[in-house]
C-alpha cells in the first residue's frame, strides 16, 4: 500500500528504519508493523486526513470502530493498536510530532474491540474440560497443554514448539521461543510441573512408542510434533465441554494469563518479560481491561456514585 502524501509515507519510512536498524526486528515483524500502519494511513487519506499530526484520539478510535465492522477479531483490532501506540511514541520521542494522540485510549468503545477474556471461573471450567482423573493419554495430554498455556502465557506457536528439555522442573522454569526467535525463560507453577510431569511418565511414554526420539515435548498419537491447528482444536473443543459462550480465540488463554496476573497486582513490566514483548505499549493494552474492571467496582462500591 503507498500513501499519496509524501509526508505521510516519509514517515513511516523513517519508523520502518527504526524498527529494523535501530531495533533489530525480524523480517515478520517489521512487516506486521507496515501493514498495520499502512492500512491505517490509507484510511485516514480515505477520510481527508494527510497529516499524522492531524490524527485525533477519535479518528482512531473510528479507525478501530471502522476495523471491527468490517470483521476483524478483537485479537487484530488489539495489534493493530499496540503498532498504533508504538509508532506515535517513535515520532514524539524524535521530536517528528508534539503530541500522541493514542496515549490516552481509555474508552468503552476501546474495551468492546479488546480480546475476549475469560474470568477466573471461565478459566477453572476450561482447564478442567478434560478430567483430571483419565488415565487416557490423549485427555492427559490434553489437560496438559491447558494448564501449561494458561500457567506462563504461551502462544500456540511457542507451546507447539516447546520440547522436553525446555522445562526445568528443579527451578519451576520453562526456556520458551518467541517471535524473531527470542529466547525468554517464564515460571510455571507448581501444579502444573506435576501435571507435566505425571504426562511426560506415562502419556508421553505411550504416544511415543513409534517416535521415541521425538524431542517435542506434546505430542500426536504418532509421535509427531503437535501442530497449531491440533492445539487450536484442542482449545476449541474444551471451550465446547465448559460450555463457556464466549468467542474463544487462540490467544484467549494467553490474554487471561496477563489480565488476571494484572489485576492481583502484578507489576507491568513482570508481565512484559513473561509474555515476551518488545514493547512495554503492546503489553499497555491489558492495562485498559483492568480500567474498565477498576470502574465497575469504584461505581459499585463507592459511596458517593
Amino acid at each position: 500500500m503507498i500513501f499519496d502524501t509524501f509526508f505521510m509515507e516519509r514517515f513511516l519510512k523513517y519508523f520502518i528504519e527504526h524498527l529494523k536498524v535501530e531495533r533489530g526486528l525480524s523480517f515478520n515483524t517489521v512487516e506486521a508493523y507496515c501493514n498495520d500502519l499502512c492500512t491505517l494511513g490509507d484510511y485516514l487519506r480515505d477520510n481527508g486526513i494527510a497529516d499524522w499530526s492531524k490524527v485525533s484520539r477519535d479518528d482512531l478510535l473510528d479507525f478501530l470502530d471502522f476495523r471491527r465492522r468490517r470483521g476483524m477479531e478483537a485479537a487484530t483490532l488489539a495489534r493493530e493498536l499496540a503498532a498504533i501506540k508504538v509508532f506515535y511514541r517513535y515520532l514524539v520521542n524524535e521530536k517528528l510530532l508534539t503530541s500522541d494522540p493514542s496515549a490516552v485510549m481509555d474508552s468503552p468503545r476501546l474495551w468492546r474491540m479488546l480480546p475476549d477474556m475469560l474470568n477466573i471461573e471461565e478459566t477453572d471450567r476450561l482447564l478442567r474440560a478434560f478430567s483430571d482423573r483419565s488415565t487416557e493419554a490423549l485427555t492427559i495430554r490434553n489437560r496438559a497443554i491447558l494448564e501449561m498455556m494458561y500457567a506462563s502465557g504461551l502462544r500456540v506457536s511457542e507451546t507447539a514448539d516447546l520440547k522436553l528439555g525446555d522445562v526445568n522442573f528443579e527451578t519451576g522454569m520453562v526456556r520458551v521461543t518467541g517471535k524473531g526467535s527470542k529466547e525468554r525463560i517464564v515460571p510455571v507453577a507448581s501444579r502444573v510441573l506435576n501435571l507435566l510431569r505425571r504426562y511426560i511418565a506415562s502419556a508421553r511414554i505411550e504416544l511415543t512408542e513409534k517416535n521415541p526420539m521425538s524431542p517435542y515435548l506434546f505430542v500426536s498419537r504418532t509421535g509427531r510434533r503437535l501442530d497449531r491447528e491440533r492445539i487450536w482444536a484442542i482449545i476449541k473443543e474444551a471451550t465446547l465441554i465448559a460450555g463457556i459462550d464466549k468467542e474463544i480465540h487462540p490467544h484467549t488463554l494467553r490474554h487471561s494469563f496477563a489480565t488476571h496476573l494484572l489485576e492481583n497486582g502484578a507489576d507491568l513490566r513482570a508481565i512484559q518479560e513473561m509474555l515476551g514483548h518488545s514493547d512495554i505499549s503492546t503489553t499497555e493494552i491489558y492495562t485498559h481491561v483492568n480500567k474498565n474492571r477498576l470502574l465497575a467496582v469504584h461505581r459499585q462500591f463507592h459511596p458517593r456514585k
